[in-house]
């Protein structure tokens, strides 16, 4: 079992005190297809939960990547930049998107488990 907590949209979120790491789930990146660009939010950009974060581009489509928390930008994964197929390669390890600092770890509660996401899904 993971200790990822999945969002509605596909957004995974790992959190280490009040920095959630954030990025898009395995199914996700397998409904894009190849990814060939990632636009990622500036740094100290404030995000809404549920607002827009990042664009990320494929072969198929462009897709926005929804905050699955609020609150402030303090890291992007540059790595994306240069090597945007790494969403596909390692879509909940080192294609990461952002790490924000929570503001209210409480919408925390609403995301799913592994289990459950994985069973939304599949439904």
């Amino acid at each position: 079992m993971s200790d990822l907590k999945y969002s509605r949209e596909h957004e995974w979120v790992r959190l280490d005190g009040d920095i959630a790491t954030v990025g898009i789930s395995q199914f996700a990146q397998e409904q894009l297809g190849d990814v060939v660009f990632v636009e990622l939010p500036d740094l100290g950009k404030a995000v809404e939960q549920n607002g827009d974060a990042a664009v990320v581009e494929s072969v198929k489509a462009a897709s926005e990547v929804y905050a699955p928390v609020s609150g402030e930008v303090i890291e992007v994964n540059s790595k994306l930049e240069d090597d945007p197929e790494l969403v596909n390669r390692a879509p909940t390890g080192d294609g990461w998107f952002i790490k924000i600092r929570l503001s209210d770890p409480s919408q925390l509660d609403g995301m799913m488990d592994e289990a459950t996401y994985n069973e939304f899904v599949a439904s």
